[in-house]
C-alpha cells in the first residue's frame, strides 16, 4: 500500500531569510566550480549523504525553473517531491518541497550556491530552511541533527576536515 502524501506550501527566495528554522554551511572546496556544480546536478546528486537513499530527477534536461525531483530519505521514513523555483545554470538553484510522506513541515526549501574562488577552487553554500508543523516540534532537535549529517557528509566527501 502506498503511503499518503502531505502537501507543503510553496516559498520564494525570501524564505531563506525568514523561515523559522534556517541552517547554512559553507564549504571551501579545492575543486573547480563546474565540477562541484556537475556533481550537484548529475545523475546521482548527493550520493554521499547517508540519509538520502535515492535522489532522482523527474524532469528532462536541460534543467531550469520548473524542474522536479523525487527523494527517498531516512531509509523509507520520508519521500519528498521537489520543485525548483530558481535555476541559474552553473551557479545557483533552489527548490521547495511540494509534498512529503512524513507530515513534518508546512514549508521546506533548500538553496545551493556554487561560487568560483580561484581557477581550481570554489565555495559551495548550502542553505536549508523550513517551518515545522506543530506535531514535529518535539522532534525538532532530532530533525536538525539528521539534517546536519548532510553537511557532515559533504565535508567528508570534499575531504574538508
Amino acid at each position: 500500500m502506498e503511503r499518503p502524501w502531505f502537501a507543503n506550501q510553496p516559498v520564494d527566495a525570501s524564505f531563506f531569510e525568514s523561515a523559522p528554522v534556517r541552517m547554512r554551511a559553507r564549504f571551501e572546496v579545492a575543486r573547480p566550480a563546474a565540477e562541484v556544480w556537475g556533481e550537484l546536478t548529475g545523475e546521482r546528486p548527493l550520493y554521499w549523504c547517508r540519509i538520502l537513499q535515492e535522489v532522482k530527477w523527474t524532469s528532462p534536461r536541460p534543467f531550469e525553473v520548473g524542474t522536479t525531483r523525487e527523494v527517498k530519505a531516512l531509509w523509507g521514513a520520508n519521500s519528498l517531491r521537489e520543485y525548483y523555483f530558481r535555476w541559474e545554470e552553473g551557479r545557483q538553484h533552489s527548490f521547495y518541497v511540494v509534498e512529503a510522506t512524513a507530515p513534518l513541515a508546512s514549508r521546506f526549501a533548500e538553496d545551493y550556491l556554487v561560487e568560483p574562488t580561484g581557477e581550481g577552487s570554489c565555495r559551495f553554500t548550502w542553505t536549508i530552511a523550513f517551518e515545522p508543523k506543530a506535531l514535529a516540534l518535539p522532534g525538532l532537535p532530532v530533525s536538525k541533527a539528521l539534517l546536519r549529517t548532510l553537511y557532515t557528509d559533504t565535508r567528508d566527501h570534499y575531504d574538508l576536515r
